[in-house]
């Protein structure tokens, strides 16, 4: 049974979860601890690495998307606590985002002869402009990112991801743990998983939506001396999908 659900978005990021609806949404999935985990940005309203949110324990933490010599992959801090590096990292991120986000929304209004109904703010990716594109036109949610808006298609402005070592010096200063997100969702599994002899903890149980052989990340669990995280990634009200059990909770517990 899962308690904790370690990967979730809220609308700080891409997510539609509040703090204000976090604590109903753990409840309807039984789950008793979230990690608020929202892309490249810290919650600005959870000021502690860890803190109770409606009787649920809110772990604080960030994912971070950092270039590889092998390709990009995604990085989960946990127990985050602002810093002077960590925020640098994160407003020229931000920055950059909100600049991206207008050049795709020029691109997209200038192919399609159309105002979209959204405006680049922090926090913009392009799921947001996605869903306007489903709202302002014919095309729908899918169909945007396949011809317009996905990498190779006409309307890409492809965005600033830091590389992997300053990435994880900035989540190390800042938070308690920094992990490995997913490995299964990137091209080369393997090749991320050795990533992780400069981390401490490795999403073991996630959503994938197909069947995985989990054994090379048990491999690198045992070679790595890892801690093993689970969470659903939401992006919508539906916690615990995946997470840790309680016996998996409390070891990754004592070493945040």
């Amino acid at each position: 049974m899962v308690v904790a659900d370690l990967h979730v978005h809220t609308t700080n990021s891409d997510g539609s979860l509040t703090l204000e609806t976090l604590p109903d949404a753990a409840e309807a999935a039984g789950v008793t601890t979230v990690a608020v985990t929202d892309h490249d940005r810290l919650h600005p309203d959870l000021r502690t690495p860890v803190s109770t949110v409606g009787g649920v324990t809110v772990v604080h933490g960030i994912e971070l998307r950092v270039e590889t010599a092998d390709g990009r992959v995604d990085l989960l801090g946990y127990g985050a606590r602002r810093t002077p590096e960590l925020t640098s990292l994160i407003e020229r991120l931000q920055a950059d985002r909100v600049e991206r986000g207008a050049a795709i929304i020029d691109r997209v209004e200038e192919r399609l002869g159309t105002d979209l109904p959204i405006e680049a703010r922090e926090g913009i990716g392009r799921p947001h402009i996605a869903e306007a594109i489903a709202t302002a036109s014919e095309y729908g949610y899918a169909a945007a990112f396949e011809e317009l808006i996905g990498e190779d298609c006409p309307c890409y402005v492809p965005r600033d991801v830091p590389d992997f070592e300053s990435g994880v010096a900035a989540l190390r200063g800042a938070c308690s743990l920094v992990g490995l997100a997913h490995p299964y969702r990137y091209d080369d599994p393997e090749s991320a998983l050795r990533r992780c002899s400069k981390l401490d903890t490795v999403e073991r149980f996630y959503p994938y939506g197909r069947d995985v052989d989990p054994r090379a990340v048990d491999r690198a669990i045992e070679r790595y001396d890892l801690v093993a995280t689970g969470g659903s990634d939401a992006h919508d009200e539906l916690l615990g999908e995946a997470g840790l059990d309680a016996d998996a909770y409390r070891t990754f517990r004592a070493a945040l």
